[in-house]
Formats: structure tokens, sequence, C-alpha cells
């Protein structure tokens, strides 16, 4: 098969990585990709958005699957517009419909799907600048910490939890009334907060029926312990320690079954990825929010451990062979340590050159800001490499990860050294 893999980041390659693996590539092109997909595959320069370069694509290169790393393709259409094409309607793309990927374009939209199929979430209310007094009120019902979301897409930075009612308040009036994160907060979701672990389950679905793969739990703050500001992930480990076979059985059939048995009572089209992002308060597995795609850190620890063949499941969505496939975890634990530029989350530069990568030798590399300039590597991002290792478990892995961190350098390089310290 020829593949195309769109995005350019640290899942990316991992996709990428475990794909090429397989007997059944033939062509693995990765647009537009970064320096680590290239030494698997070969990279494109399309924008992930451009659907028309991206048609052009894959009818001149024989395309038959399309894989769509990030959400906003997903949100923006991709699936329909391959299906409402003469051209392009057989080739198998994975990833919902554009109603199906409003589970994560809408967080409002998510919460009303979850209530109407009965799916254990947080109580909430929705506001705009209309019923402003009304969002005041609402949280005045609640205790803190309070939980803002804006609704539509904000680049990860669109949920605050915030300690203060009157803080609360002036943040609720800032995202809707003053648009703090643009359109996307023209709508407002206030949610209760929820007290516990959190832990990542991933799905994948040809609508019909699903495999769970394995669970993750993912690190968002920049500093250790938990503090500073939210990134996009400084690193996972799989599988979570309490997520043993009974809670994900009760899962499954609390959350994953009425998730998939929902699309299809709404006849919402899927085909692809489910992220669903859970809280364990005392036991109980509650929805906080879904993806439509699959998570970044969290790839790279999710598909090391499939032992089966990546693509002969994703071909089985197409084919209709997907629920006869099988799928084999290894029992060994992954974690993977998330290499940063120098003043991320916030403005931070690019461009500096990465030395070390060949040293490692007990982890896998995976790329995420990264381009290649010449015979040097270079820092194109602000989480730059992700490094995932095995172990027996949590600590024999994360030694060999943390390891493999101090091998690599560039300018300005920064990672968590507590990744798994609540566990």
């Amino acid at each position: 098969m020829n593949i195309l893999i769109l995005g350019s980041g640290g899942r990316e390659h991992a996709f990428a990585w475990k794909i090429a693996k397989s007997s059944s590539c033939n062509k693995l092109f990765i647009a537009p990709g970064n320096a680590g997909t290239a030494e698997v595959g070969t990279n494109i320069n399309i924008e992930i958005n451009d659907f028309e370069s991206i048609k052009k694509f894959v009818l001149t290169e024989n395309i038959e699957l399309v894989l769509v790393g990030p959400e906003d393709p997903l949100v923006n259409g991709i699936y329909n517009f391959f299906k409402e094409n003469e051209q392009l309607k057989d080739v198998s793309l994975i990833g919902p419909s554009k109603e199906g990927a409003q589970l994560e374009g809408s967080k409002q939209f998510a919460k009303e799907f979850m209530f109407r199929h009965n799916i254990p979430t947080a109580k909430y209310q929705t506001f705009t600048k209309n019923n402003l007094a009304e969002g005041y009120t609402f949280l005045e019902s609640l205790e803190a910490p309070y939980v803002l979301k804006a609704d539509g897409l904000a680049a990860g930075k669109g949920v605050l939890l915030l300690n203060d009612l009157q803080e609360a308040k002036d943040e609720l009036k800032t995202m809707v009334a003053d648009a703090k994160f643009g359109v996307a907060s023209s709508t407002v979701v206030i949610e209760e907060f929820l007290d516990g672990i959190e832990l990542s389950v991933f799905i994948l679905t040809d609508g019909d029926s699903y495999k769970i793969l394995p669970s993750a739990k993912d690190y968002k703050r920049i500093g250790e312990g938990d503090t500073g500001l939210n990134t996009g992930g400084m690193g996972a480990i799989s599988p979570v320690p309490f997520a043993d076979r009974f809670y994900i059985e009760k899962i499954e059939r609390e959350i994953i079954k009425p998730t998939v048995e929902g699309l299809k009572k709404d006849n919402i089209e899927y085909k692809g990825f489910i992220f669903i992002g859970l809280i364990n308060v005392k036991g109980e597995p509650k929805v906080i929010e879904y993806n439509v795609r699959m998570g970044d850190p969290e790839t790279e620890v999710v598909i090391p451990r499939i032992k089966s063949d990546l693509l002969n499941l994703l071909k089985g969505i197409g084919d209709g062979t997907f629920s006869e496939e099988d799928l084999e975890i290894t029992e060994e634990v992954a974690t993977t340590v998330m290499l940063v530029s120098g003043g991320y989350p916030k403005t931070y530069e690019k461009g500096k050159k990465i030395t070390g990568v060949e040293k490692v030798s007990d982890s896998i590399v995976f790329h995420a800001g990264t381009k290649q300039e010449g015979e040097s590597i270079k820092t194109n991002g602000g989480r730059v490499i992700a490094l995932t290792s095995f172990g027996e478990n949590m600590n024999d892995a994360l030694k060999k990860s943390f390891d493999s961190a101090e091998k690599i350098a560039f300018e300005g390089k920064y990672f968590r050294k507590d990744i798994g310290f609540d566990l």
C-alpha cells in the first residue's frame, strides 16, 4: 500500500515508525513531516489543511490510505472532502466525519453527546456574552476551583482552572465578551471541578466494532510537581498502574460502549481513533474530554506497545475486516520524556542545532519539533524530541529515558525529571 500521514509532530513520527515496519507498506509519505519522519518515509511539503493539494498528491502517488494526525483537518471536514469527491471516495481516510470531529471541535457538542447517552461526566452549563449574568450565578453555585473551557479549538490553551470566584467571573467576561481566545471562546462551558487522577484511554473504531488500545497518562504542566503553565505534554507513561483489567472493563462498560453506540444512534460516521480523557474519582471513571485523534506525547508510548501490525488494523477499517484483526499488546511498561525548547510554552527560539541523537541506544527517538538543514538537525518547535523507553516497570523505563535525555544537547534544552511522580 501507498500511505500518506498528515502532520509534523512526535505523534506522526511514531505512526510513521510503526507503519514503516509493516510488510504491507510500499511507499510512505508524511506531510509535512519532520527530520525524524524523513528517516522512515518521504516528507512532502503540503500544509495539512490544503485539501486541494492533498487531493492532487493522493491521485498522483496512488495513495490508498490517509492517516490524519492532528485535529484541525478533521474538524475542518477532510473526511467529508474525501467521501464526497468522486476521485477520492475509495481512498481509506482514518478519521471521523466533520460531525464526529465536533466531539473535540466543540466542548458543548461533546457535553450534550455525553448527557444524551448517559456517559459519566461533570455537570456543566454553557454561556455566551448574551447570558453573562447567568454565568456569574452558575459560578456562585459551584465550589472552587472553577473550570472554564472555550467551546472551540484553542490550541490546548482554552481551559482555565481558577481558585478565586471573582477571578473566574472576570475571566468568563474576558473570554466571551473580549474574545480572549478569539471565536473559540465566544461560547464557554463552565463545569464542576472533578478531583482525582487523570488518565487517557484510546480506541480505534470502524464505526461498528472497536479495539481498546493501551491506557496512558501524560503530564501537561511545564514545571515539576505539575506546576506552571500548561504545555502540549511533557511526558507520558503506559500503562497507567491503577487502570487494571477490571478498571478498564468498567471504562468499557460505562464509557467506551455508550460512546460507540451513541455515535451509531446519532448517525455520525466515525472511522478512526477516539481519545477519551478521563479522571478517576474515588474509583469511578468520568469523562473530562474527547479528542478525535491520538494524543501527543501519548502516541509515543501507546503505539510502541502494540505488537500487532498497525497497518493491517488501519487497512481493515477500509476493507471491512477490522473486527477480525488481532490486537496484541506488550506487557512491558513504556515511558516517554519530552525535550523542549528554552522558554516554552511561552516565547522560544527555533533553529538551535541538536547533537547527540546518535548516542542514544536504550530509547526510541521520536522527533517532534525538528527540521533537517543540510547535514544538521535543528529545533523547529516548542516540543523538540520525545524519548520512549521500555522496562519491566515504570522506574526501569524512566531511568532509560532520563539517561537518553542527558545524551542529547541543544541550546536551552529542558525536560521534566519527575514524570510518573504521582503514580
